[in-house]
């Protein structure tokens, strides 16, 4: 038999090494989506080496572009016939301003936006290999979001606007959820937990030293990659859909401002003008 096949972005660190690891000793044919690829190559290699699965593959992806996260999904639906699972892992957090290629404020389009399209283009292929599952990883932090979306004029705070990238993840989740009753495709969402990654932005250096300074009272990675895997292959939540998860893979009810149809409505509004989908 074929293997299944997933989509994961963001592996080549944290979550998303350990997520794909899992997926790889599960026995799917893993697509690594990567912006870093010199270093997807060294993770694949190591992959293939420890889990015995050859059928790792890269596709070279920069979230924040929306050319780029375009030409991931024609690589995918180029490459395979079927996905049964899509994981939007990759995110980031900037301490300063700054804009995507398509000038857009650089944590929305990378957090929201472009995994937004890349679900987007790829819901036809999920739907035909249904039973499929879209797995988001959110965060805890969405709590204090504020559903401002398009507003990026205000006086800069990358914990702010953060909050509010994760925010739409959750809201998006749900409202993807509603829209595919019925196909066969599920999609949740997660917060993994306070987990020792990379994601302190590198250009904000107190804030870089004091997230070294509790690291090690953060979970690992590989604790953080539970509830993604969980999420990804438990039998336990095979037709579960709209639901956010916490890191000890429960379900709990995520903010009141993202299950709003007017809030979904909207994110669902801006998100497309902004991505011309």
């Amino acid at each position: 038999m074929a293997r299944r096949t997933c989509l994961i972005s963001g592996t080549t660190h944290g979550i998303g090494l350990e997520t794909t690891r899992a997926m790889a000793q599960a026995d799917y044919q893993v697509l690594m989506a990567c912006r870093n690829l010199k270093r997807a190559e060294l993770v694949k290699d190591h992959l293939i080496r420890t889990t015995g699965n050859p059928d790792i593959h890269i596709i070279p992806l920069d979230l924040s572009s929306q050319r780029s996260v375009r030409e991931c999904a024609a690589r995918v639906l180029d490459a395979t016939g079927a996905l049964h699972l899509l994981i939007n892992n990759a995110g980031m957090m900037s301490g300063r301003p700054e804009r995507s290629a398509d000038g857009i404020e650089l944590t929305f389009a990378t957090n929201h936006l472009g995994p937004f399209t890349l679900t987007e283009l790829l819901l036809d292929l999920l739907r035909a290999s249904a039973p499929a599952r879209i797995v988001n990883v959110a965060s805890a932090v969405h709590f204090r979001g504020k559903p401002d979306f398009g507003n990026d004029q205000e006086r800069y705070r990358g914990m702010r606007v953060y909050a509010r990238s994760k925010l739409a993840n959750v809201t998006y989740t749900l409202d993807l959820a509603g829209r595919l009753a019925g196909t066969g495709v599920t999609a949740n969402c997660l917060h993994p937990g306070v987990v020792a990654t990379n994601i302190l932005p590198s250009n904000n250096p107190l804030l870089r030293r004091a997230g070294n300074l509790v690291k090690r009272f953060m979970l690992t990675p590989e604790k953080g990659a539970g509830t993604s895997i969980y999420l990804a292959l438990s039998p336990e939540v095979e037709g579960v859909t709209g639901k956010y998860l916490d890191a000890n893979q429960r379900i709990v009810e995520p903010s009141p401002v993202a299950r709003e149809a007017a809030t979904q409505q909207t994110l669902r509004e801006l998100s497309t003008r902004l991505t011309g989908l």
